[in-house]
């Protein structure tokens, strides 16, 4: 098991192994951050509200049980209103 902090520990992840292959469940705080991908990923929310600008696209919304799949060596913007729950799955 792995441990991550990003955005001075705003946004905590723990990476596990799965038979999906490689995933993290992680939490975010309130605020607004950019990520870079190396491989594809696929975020799933399981709590909370994110909005997500993704490569060529406008805004949206993702609420729990939503989905959106990130394409690798890219970066994509997400924005948290409140605290949010999530499993990302990579390829």
């Amino acid at each position: 098991m792995k441990h991550s902090a990003y955005f001075d520990g705003k946004v905590q992840s723990l990476g596990i192994n799965t038979a999906k292959g490689y995933a993290t469940v992680g939490v975010m705080e309130s605020g607004k951050y950019t990520f870079s991908t190396a491989k594809e990923e696929t975020m799933i929310i399981t709590e909370g509200t994110l909005k997500a600008k993704l490569p060529g696209k406008e805004w949206a919304v993702f609420n729990n049980g939503a989905r959106f799949i990130v394409a690798p060596n890219s970066s994509f913007d997400v924005e948290a209103a409140g605290e949010v729950a999530y499993i990302c799955y990579y390829k």
